[in-house]
């Protein structure tokens, strides 16, 4: 390993190992001023990672941003001219419920949402294969191939979060 040193993190002093390259092990420390504060980054620290190992068990990701949103709202309102009847105000809406992931994240970031939509829309109407990952760019403030800046999240967690949604608005409307 590269070398052992004490060191002193605010009032407590901790023995390391640093520089070690062929390590598989890390340590965190995670210091804060209030408990609820550093229970928080811990939650958020163990989220991350939990999203990492994930995408690296499965091999499959996808854009982030809202650009798998968009892409099936695009390939249901396709679909939906090729149907007839009820089924087509069903899967109309499913479409559009779809479009609220990145209309939010546009918001949130202080974008025009209905702008970003219709630029959305657009890419991923025209573009063909280029437009599959065009998504929200929160922190460039405009609309981008999120897979080219690296916004990925795993397959599985949107397949996950997909079919959870879809199980709990089916119930909702068998209740009604």
């Amino acid at each position: 390993c590269g070398k052992f040193e004490e060191v002193q993190l605010g009032s407590e002093r901790y023995n390391m190992f640093t520089e070690c390259s062929n390590t598989k092990t890390v340590t965190l420390v995670i210091r804060g001023g209030a408990s609820q504060y550093i229970e928080e980054a811990a939650r958020s620290l163990n989220d991350a990672i939990m999203i990492v190992t994930r995408a690296i068990k499965t091999h499959a990701v996808v854009a982030g941003g809202g650009a798998i949103e968009m892409e099936l709202s695009r390939y249901l309102r396709e679909y939906v001219r090729t149907i007839k009847g009820k089924q087509q105000l069903v899967i109309n809406g499913f479409a559009k419920a779809l479009e609220i992931i990145p209309k939010q994240l546009a918001e949130n970031s202080g974008m025009d949402s209905t702008d970003i939509l219709n630029k959305l829309r657009q890419k991923h109407n025209t573009a063909g294969e280029d437009g599959i990952w065009q998504g929200v760019d929160v922190l460039g403030g405009k609309i981008d191939d999120l897979m080219e800046l690296f916004v990925w999240e795993p397959e599985i967690v949107r397949v996950n979060v997909l079919t959870a949604a879809t199980e709990a608005a089916c119930t909702i409307l068998s209740v009604d």
